[in-house]
């Protein structure tokens, strides 16, 4: 029986009607893979499941060939343990998360590591951004709600790292957390 909870992080589909991906077909794409408990969260691509592999470079590999064979487009794809997971969320930065700022994790695919993706991100604007390293091959990225449209994130777009990442606002990768957590509890 597959034991262990994993989230795959798909990037790019189901964006202003680019690379269309259906749930209902991601989650029977997936299940063919031999993934047991496979559930859907949100358009964007978040897929739970429980599988007995543990090489998460390997799972990303077959999701993206899996996935391509199926919808006809590359779709890179992130893949975290519940261990992980829960790692960056309880090691968030003091106030991440907070009510005056927009926070995002932002999701290393392997085998990018968080040093070289620091290293390139955009430089923060001082008083609206705030960044920090954080486990399991994961950054934050935080700014000031009242000043969001001044923030660098969007410039992430235009750097060296940007193939190999995938962006998840705080309140999705909680939510996935504790998703995580009740399959974990299965």
């Amino acid at each position: 029986m597959p034991s262990e909870p994993y989230v795959a992080l798909l990037r790019g589909i189901n964006v202003g009607g680019r690379n269309p991906v259906p749930m209902k077909q991601l989650a029977a794409c997936v299940e063919a893979g031999g993934y047991a408990d496979v559930q859907t969260y949100i358009q964007s691509g978040n897929v739970l499941f429980r599988t007995e592999a543990t090489d998460a470079r390997a799972m990303e590999v077959e999701l993206e060939e899996r996935i391509a064979d199926e919808f006809g487009f590359p779709v890179p794809v992130v893949v975290r343990s519940f261990g992980e997971l829960n790692a960056t969320v309880e090691s968030a930065p003091p106030g991440f998360g907070g009510p005056d700022h927009r926070c995002d994790v932002i999701f290393l695919k392997h085998p990018l590591t968080a040093d070289d993706a620091f290293a390139a991100l955009p430089a923060p604007v001082e008083g609206v951004d705030q960044s920090a390293k954080g486990p399991a091959g994961s950054l934050y990225w935080s700014r000031l709600a009242e000043k969001a449209s001044k923030s660098r994130l969007s410039r992430i777009a235009s750097s060296p790292i940007y193939p190999s990442i995938t962006i998840r606002n705080w309140n999705t990768t909680t939510k996935l957390h504790a998703l995580l957590s009740d399959l974990a509890a299965r």
